[in-house]
């Protein structure tokens, strides 16, 4: 029978009686120790213990409280999770307010007694435990908002919270990024996971319109307002009445339009072309571009204060060269839904297929990719599609690390586990068998780094 292994618990203390007093009172754990600053941050690296007791007074003024407090700010900032409990002089209650409202999760004045030091620890290693399973069951049921959205990538994994942190919020957002990153795919996600879902998705692309039927298109018009308006007909913005509206390539849009649409983001109401009187409307603005707003204001093409207006939530999607596991994981289901659409059952991505689709830079992003694999489907002529098949030159994409060791095996970790569930198409066992560790192993790797089964 194996025995379960002690939690860790890190004692910040420069006392050596005290500290010995600490690790006799509490034997249960597997107790730390560190009597000051440094040696605390170097044992919150190497071990991320879910629970800190700290004196504030620490070397090299231990009659003081600043190097304490210093303490506490950099343990927090390492790990925002763990519970610090902080121990404090008689009379030192403005102090212990102070580290509460730091992030510290409680305080003790010393001398403290040992059993109900016990039971706040306890308490405290039972909350650390709910956030985190909390943490697990949120990361496995993903809302269908964004279901429309494979990716395996931790930066695009933050997009996706984000998207969904400001959906209930009334914000205008500005979505950034290459052509063909998804950048539709994510705003239909905000409307679908906000009180809007139920009203309409509407959007429209700025450059794809002439400029002289641009204004009518968003706002409408009346008839004989120009010729051939033979009826009233009303724009994009008052057809999303209630829902969203999405303003694609919002970078094309002329100068003379953006006076008006920044009007109709002030006044909330608009003016169909031809027309006398105001229409109140109530629409949430989600805007899209590849083009770099703030340098089209430099050259006078944007207005400022326009960009101000529809930049309340700007949110860059970084290109699929930069996301790690993407390319073969969206290669794979690209090549189910094409090889069923063409009758294909049994089509599969051979490795050196998976190489150059790793490799490639997809300067054109998911589009691009998608487009290749629904050529390489109707082409190839076995049940294994070949970089030949895929017909892309790889090309090798650099990538800076961090110094810190702890974090430069944890990145390098979820980078190859990534890799692997991607190339596996999230078929665990063979990722396993890639990486050349057990099932178990992987499951283990995958619950620490956050990612889903």
């Amino acid at each position: 029978m194996t025995l379960a292994k002690p939690r860790a618990l890190l004692i910040v203390e420069d006392d050596p009686a005290l500290q010995k007093q600490i690790r006799w009172s509490f034997d249960q754990y597997d107790t730390l120790v560190a009597d000051d600053r440094e040696s605390a941050l170097a044992q919150m690296r190497r071990h991320n213990p879910a629970v800190v007791t700290m004196d504030l007074g620490l070397p090299p003024d231990a009659d003081a409280v600043s190097e304490g407090f210093k303490l506490l700010e950099q343990m927090l900032a390492l790990a925002p999770d763990a519970k610090v409990i902080v121990l404090t002089g008689q009379n030192d209650q403005a102090n212990a307010l102070r580290a509460i409202a730091l992030g510290a999760y409680d305080f003790f004045t010393k001398p403290f007694e040992p059993e109900i030091l016990a039971l706040t620890i306890d308490r405290a290693f039972r909350l650390h435990d709910l956030q985190q399973e909390n943490r697990r069951l949120q990361s496995m049921h993903q809302p269908d908002a964004l279901g429309g959205l494979l990716t395996r990538d931790p930066e695009m994994l933050r997009i996706c919270r984000t998207i969904e942190k400001v959906a209930s919020a009334n914000v205008t957002v500005l979505l950034l990024g290459e052509s063909g990153t998804g950048k539709e795919i994510l705003a239909r996600g905000l409307h679908a996971a906000s009180p809007r879902a139920a009203e309409r998705f509407v959007a429209i692309n700025c450059a794809a319109i002439p400029e002289n039927l641009l204004e009518s298109e968003l706002f409408g018009y009346e008839k004989g307002a120009f010729s051939g308006a033979v009826k009233t007909t009303p724009g994009k913005i008052e057809t999303a009445h209630r829902g969203t509206l999405m303003l694609d390539e919002i970078g094309d849009l002329p100068l003379s339009l953006q006076a008006k649409l920044l009007r109709f983001l002030q006044e909330r109401v608009i003016e169909r072309v031809g027309g006398r009187h105001e229409i109140p409307i109530d629409v949430r603005i989600v805007c899209a571009t590849h083009q770099d707003l703030k340098a089209l204001i430099k050259e006078g093409r944007f207005r400022e204060d326009l960009y101000y207006r529809l930049a309340e939530i700007e949110i860059s999607i970084p290109p699929l060269r930069s996301r790690v596991g993407d390319p073969a994981l969206l290669a794979h289901a690209f090549v189910l839904r094409f090889a069923a659409e063409q009758n294909r059952g049994g089509l599969i991505l051979g490795e050196d297929a998976l190489r150059a689709i790793e490799q490639y830079a997809w300067p054109g992003n998911v589009r691009e990719l998608e487009n290749c694999i629904k050529r390489a489907t109707i082409m190839a002529d076995g049940n294994h599609l070949t970089a030949q098949d895929i017909g892309v030159d790889a090309g090798a994409v650099g990538d800076a690390g961090a110094i810190d060791l702890r974090a430069v095996r944890e990145a390098a970790e979820r980078k190859a586990v990534v890799a692997a569930l991607g190339r596996s198409n999230g078929n665990v066992v063979h990722a396993a068998e890639m990486l050349g560790v057990s099932r178990p192993t992987l499951y283990d790797l995958m619950h620490r780094l956050g990612l889903k089964t």
